[in-house]
């Protein structure tokens, strides 16, 4: 029996594959620039960071990262309180945060029933989708009026006794940007955690369980012991976003560029003075300051995100090992 293929000459079958290896051709070459022009683009913005900021680099030097006077008027600039401010807001809602999500994320996946489960991805998901201008909108009107008049008095009287929780009470401080902060970046490391706990494999549960341990046992000897350095790239990831964040923080923290131990004191951060401070930069110095100010925060994102990505992929690595 003759088949189709043995009765089409062999020039004409090269001309019926030959637009598919073009085609195939095509899309490598497509994608690939693709995957490149995010990298330029990173690249691209460091270099114009860099660039715009080699006036302030050249006259302040390293006292630009670690002196505090912000005078824009005798053009002297430090960037120390806003790298202050940035870390301890971020701090504060990683100690908020970080507990509540991964308790959310092994509810989510050991604890929930499959009815309860969907609805609350649901409304985590949604959490995130809030522009974070709504936030701080609701933060000013309601969260620090809140903390104001019923948690902050009642922090004072009860750790007092603690340098974090001594001085006057504004309202817009320290803590209150923490806990902004905190709000905003629960989503992602609740989402995160789920995933990386879902890919712990189930010979993992079923072992433990084999051995009689407990639910409790299971979860965290099997699950959380297990998915530690996945869920610990999801902190940083959160990190991340927390370091960045920008309108939220600048309507509840203050602004006001000073170190001090006491939460309950206005501080600054990196984003927040770029957003505040950047329409009324009159002088090429203060301008180039700014910049300087945005390099670093860029340096300390993508620095934070790598090590995430690292340890996250370190996680799914392990997961594939054992499970061959």
């Amino acid at each position: 029996m003759i088949t189709a293929t043995a009765s089409i000459p062999e020039s004409a079958q090269e001309r019926m594959v030959a637009p598919s290896r073009f085609g195939d051709v095509i899309f490598r070459w497509l994608t690939l620039v693709m995957a490149f022009s995010v990298l330029v683009l990173v690249i691209l913005v460091g270099w114009q960071l860099w660039r715009n900021s080699s006036l302030a680099i050249h006259k302040f030097g390293f006292h630009f990262l670690n002196t505090s006077k912000w005078d824009p008027v005798a053009e002297e600039f430090g960037a120390l309180p806003f790298i202050y401010g940035t870390l301890i807001s971020s701090l504060i809602a990683l100690v908020i945060a970080v507990p509540l999500s991964i308790a959310t994320a092994v509810f989510l996946t050991e604890l929930a029933p499959m009815w309860i489960r969907q609805p609350l991805v649901s409304l985590i998901e949604m959490l995130a989708a809030i522009p974070s201008v709504i936030l701080g909108l609701w933060g000013v009107f309601v969260m620090v009026p809140f903390l104001r008049l019923a948690v902050f008095p009642w922090l004072k009287k009860t750790l007092g006794f603690l340098p974090l929780f001594t001085g006057p009470i504004y309202g817009v401080s320290m803590l209150a940007g923490g806990i902004i902060v905190a709000i905003m970046i629960l989503p992602i490391i609740t989402s995160v955690s789920r995933e990386i706990l879902r890919s712990v494999p189930d010979l993992q549960r079923e072992a433990a369980y084999g051995l009689g341990a407990t639910r409790w046992e299971v979860t965290r000897i099997a699950v959380l012991s297990y998915a530690k350095n996945g869920l610990f790239g999801a902190v940083v990831l959160g990190l991340g976003r927390a370091l960045g964040e920008t309108m939220a923080v600048t309507m509840v923290i203050g602004n006001t560029p000073q170190i001090v131990a006491s939460l309950f004191a206005p501080g600054y951060t990196l984003a927040s003075v770029i957003a505040n401070e950047f329409t009324e930069a009159t002088t090429d110095v203060y301008l180039s300051a700014l910049f300087e100010v945005g390099l670093v925060l860029f340096g300390v994102t993508i620095a934070v995100n790598l090590i995430a990505q690292l340890l996250v992929k370190t996680f799914v690595n392990t997961s594939a090992g054992a499970v061959q």
